[in-house]
């Protein structure tokens, strides 16, 4: 087992994205002796503060769930909008096109299926 307190006050890694105010950071990482090592699950946290919003394009598996303020989500393929709010849990699959936006800040916790940051 491992533990770790507060992990939300966790200062996270920019994720670099020109203009966006986005950090996102592994807590967890699943052990390499796993039968997916290739593809361990990564949980952590995803920050985002009012701006710019977030264009991003999913290439492997996600859950999230909303810990603090407000998503503003639009699924570009089908145009469908939604207002997310702590406690809500949103499920990203491999080849979804998301845009994140916030009116102040939000942030998710995530885990997902994928290679370590």
């Amino acid at each position: 087992m491992k533990y770790k307190k507060q992990a939300i006050a966790d200062s996270q890694p920019s994720m670099n994205v020109d203009g966006v105010k986005a950090w996102l950071g592994d807590v967890f990482i699943s052990a390499k002796n796993e039968p997916n090592k290739d593809q361990p699950l990564c949980a952590g946290f995803f920050h985002l503060e009012a701006g710019k919003p977030l264009d991003y394009t999913y290439d492997y598996e996600e859950m999230k769930i909303v810990v603090e303020g407000e998503f503003n989500i639009t699924e570009v393929k089908t145009g469908n909008k939604y207002n997310c709010k702590p406690g809500d849990v949103l499920y990203f699959a491999d080849g979804d096109h998301i845009i994140f936006d916030t009116p102040h800040r939000a942030v998710g916790f995530f885990c997902g299926q994928r290679k370590p940051l």
